[in-house]
């Protein structure tokens, strides 16, 4: 197992009918603002009950943050935080209202230009470069980033989306209601059990180094999800299925599988250009690349593909390449049932279009990618042209 440091200071508040904590855990002084997105939580009359939960607090409110939350679209909300001396915020939705809202958190009081937020890439803004942070809090509306409970996020600006993250944008709380999530429209919900499958397998599919804990907190999450999946998509208001829903994407991508073992996030960073390109869902292009990255990177990711095969879905006859390659096959067959589909060409994107994909990972610096750092451009061309 490798070295690591493990923090996360986010408390979780999971259940029904949880709204109420908020008044425990928001400041009774705090003004506040409630960030939202394109409108459901208002006509839901989410807003509205969050609203009458905080009482007696000042409150205001900023909608429509974007699905890919927009960096002058934030920068907006900044601005208001200095004007109306915002000391805390209440982010309600799913991952992009909470992804925009830790840059707002950010940038509110960033010390130089705040896309040097968006620049540091995967290097950690710090505490020297703001002059104070903004603290808040999430109610989430959508499972599937792991926002809730960690301290990054993706924002989209000109050209591309962008990761940033800092140890100072956890949530101070979240409150993971599932029955929040009934109405959601049937893509979002496979989407987000195809982000939370895939942020598990992006931190398990790598190279074997002992983490025997990790390993089987993985497979439990993507055994889980393979269990689950459907049942989120033709029974949305079953409750212990969506509850199980929430709390495996959180798990997936708070922090806890992936200490002490080496992490490959090329389906994502692949994804984010096909997303900015061609305006496909984020899930839906995790399932477009993920299985094509597996068939070109299965020599790299022998020993944990054949893990997978044999410990996830159960494969136990057959060959070493055998078993791998039906493994392969039925995370494709797992999205597809989902009702996503898994092929370039079903997007409209054709192979004319893949240099340009290439072209933008060159541009945004993504040339050496995987858990090796020896996914090249060339390796990403393959994969691209595997998954037409």
């Amino acid at each position: 197992m490798m070295n690591f440091e493990l923090y996360n200071p986010t408390r979780i508040i999971f259940g029904k009918d949880k709204l109420d904590s908020i008044d425990k855990y928001v400041p009774a002084d705090a003004v506040v603002l409630i960030t939202y997105g394109g409108g459901s939580a208002v006509k839901s009359g989410l807003i509205e009950k969050v609203k009458k939960v905080l009482g007696n607090r000042k409150v205001m409110e900023f909608g429509g943050i974007e699905p890919n939350p927009r960096y002058l679209t934030l920068m907006k909300a900044a601005v208001m935080v200095r004007k109306e001396k915002i000391n805390f915020i209440l982010a309600v939705g799913g991952g992009s209202v909470i992804d925009g809202t830790k840059f707002i958190c950010l940038a509110s009081y960033f010390k130089g230009n705040p896309l040097g937020i968006l620049e540091a890439g995967f290097r950690p803004i710090t505490p020297a470069e703001v002059e104070k942070v903004i603290p808040f809090a999430a109610v989430l509306t959508l499972p599937a980033t792991g926002s809730e409970m960690n301290n990054g996020g993706v924002v989209t600006y000109a050209h591309g989306k962008f990761p940033f993250k800092s140890d100072m944008t956890f949530p101070v709380f979240s409150i993971l209601d599932p029955s929040l999530s009934f109405t959601l429209p049937k893509i979002q919900v496979a989407n987000g059990v195809v982000d939370a499958f895939v942020h598990t397998t992006e931190q398990y599919l790598t190279y074997p180094v002992d983490a025997r804990l990790q390993d089987r907190m993985a497979e439990g999450i993507l055994q889980t999800l393979v269990e689950i999946g459907s049942t989120n998509i033709a029974e949305p208001e079953n409750y212990d299925a969506r509850a199980n829903l929430y709390w495996n994407a959180t798990m997936a991508l708070n922090g806890f599988i992936g200490v002490g073992v080496p992490q490959d996030w090329a389906t994502h960073m692949m994804g984010h250009e096909l997303t900015h390109l061609f305006g496909i869902d984020h899930g839906q292009t995790l399932a477009i690349l993920l299985p094509a990255l597996l068939e070109v990177r299965r020599k790299n990711k022998h020993a944990k593909l054949l893990q997978y095969a044999e410990r996830v879905w159960g494969i136990s006859t057959g060959s070493e390449d055998e078993k791998i390659s039906l493994a392969i096959k039925k995370t494709r067959e797992f999205f597809e049932s989902l009702g996503i589909k898994t092929r370039l060409t079903d997007y409209g994107v054709n192979p004319a279009q893949i240099e340009t994909i290439v072209g933008h990972l060159r541009e945004h610096g993504f040339t050496q990618l995987g858990e090796s750092h020896d996914h090249s451009l060339e390796t990403s061309r393959e994969i691209l042209e595997k998954a037409l």
